[in-house]
Parts: C-alpha cells; sequence; structure tokens
C-alpha cells in the first residue's frame, strides 16, 4: 500500500507532460507553418526578423522538442516562446500589412 502514491504520482506526471507536449508541439508547427506560407517581404516591412529567421528558429525548437528534450526543458520552453511571441506579435503585423484591418 505504501507503494501506491509514488506510482499515482508518476502516472499523473506523465499525463500532465503529455499535455503540455501536445501544447507545445501545436503551438510551434501552426507558427511554422504560418510563417513558411508568407511572403517574405512582408517581414521585411514589418520590422521583425526575415522569413529565414523565423522559420530556422521555428523548426530548430520544434525539432529539438521532437527529439526527445520535451516541453519542459529549455528548448521545449524556449520553442514555446518563440511559437507564442510568432502569434502574438509578427502574424497580426502581417495580418495587418496584407488586409489593412488589424484583426485576428
Amino acid at each position: 500500500m505504501a507503494y501506491a502514491a509514488p506510482i499515482f504520482a508518476f502516472e499523473v506526471r506523465s499525463v500532465i507532460q503529455l499535455i503540455l507536449l501536445v501544447f507545445a508541439l501545436v503551438i510551434q508547427g501552426v507558427a511554422l507553418v504560418h510563417a513558411i506560407t508568407q511572403r517574405g517581404d512582408g517581414f521585411a516591412a514589418i520590422g521583425t526578423l526575415p522569413k529565414g529567421g523565423w522559420v530556422a528558429i521555428l523548426a530548430v525548437c520544434m525539432l529539438l522538442t521532437l527529439l526527445g528534450f520535451g516541453p519542459i526543458s529549455l528548448f521545449g520552453l524556449v520553442g514555446i516562446a518563440a511559437g507564442l511571441i510568432y502569434l502574438l506579435d509578427v502574424r497580426p503585423g502581417l495580418r495587418d500589412l496584407h488586409d489593412g484591418r488589424g484583426s485576428w
């Protein structure tokens, strides 16, 4: 009976890590696909890193997250941050540039 608590805690930790891994891969994947499908001159027009820089950062972080470092590692956290920065800052800027409305 004394061994039930550590086994349960290990299972809960595994489930939480799986949820975080899926979250990290979705954020990084959406950001990477969006960065790949945009025109390169739009990045320079909004004053951010060039398209190649964003694609490289997002692809490397996603690859390192997939290779087993996980979402809780330094690479995983940097990848989540890079994906969120792209989606919350660069993507609306590109959308403003293309349609002029500024809406998500």
